[in-house]
């Protein structure tokens, strides 16, 4: 089912992208009715250039980040730093606090899953593409944030918590923070 909805999402943009880039561009150049003065037709054509000079950009780094994501793993976490919502770790003690450890990220989704999401609103049922973007976005914000604790040499971070902000439109911030901290074994 996700790749039907994939598809249908892909017809969508397909379909806006032709009335935009070409329908626009068309009307204006085919046109002999309504005359369209040079400048205003320099206008136009400037701003569908720009349009799609941006989305080019953007699905080159798109493309960019997959392939970087896919050939390195050095950005994930090792497992050596322990993450708790709690003030202490079970069985061993702060030694040192080495302070307030983050990590953020803004994610968003594309507007074809966009779409998709807008039609699930009016039928109900639970919005995967946003839950999709929220857990990739919790995982980077995550992964950041262990990132600058082992910096610092942390054992742990303590008392993590989360924090969604609405940026613009369907983009979120995840804010992801807690305390690093250094263990030692509880004495008896």
């Amino acid at each position: 089912m996700k790749h039907v909805r994939q598809l249908g999402s892909f017809f969508f943009a397909v379909g806006i992208f032709i009335a935009v880039f070409v329908g626009i561009p068309w009307f204006v150049i085919a046109s002999k009715d309504p005359v369209i003065p040079i400048f205003l037709r320099v206008a136009i054509f400037s701003l569908l250039g720009g349009m799609l000079l941006v989305l080019l950009t953007l699905a080159v780094e798109k493309l960019r980040d997959t392939m970087s994501d896919a050939s390195s793993s050095s950005t994930e976490p090792d497992g050596t730093v322990v993450l708790l919502n709690s003030d202490n770790v079970p069985g061993r003690e702060t030694s040192e606090i080495l302070g307030l450890v983050q990590g953020h990220t803004v994610f968003a989704i594309w507007l074809g899953n966009d779409l998709s999401s807008l039609l699930r609103l009016i039928l109900g049922g639970e919005l995967t593409e946003y839950t999709e973007m929220m857990g990739t976005a919790r995982e980077t914000a995550t992964t950041r944030m262990i990132a600058k604790a082992t910096e610092l040499g942390a054992d742990a971070i303590i008392n993590v918590r989360y924090m969604t902000t609405s940026v613009v439109g369907t983009a979120s911030e995840i804010f992801a923070y807690g305390t690093a901290v250094t263990l030692r074994d509880q004495t008896a």
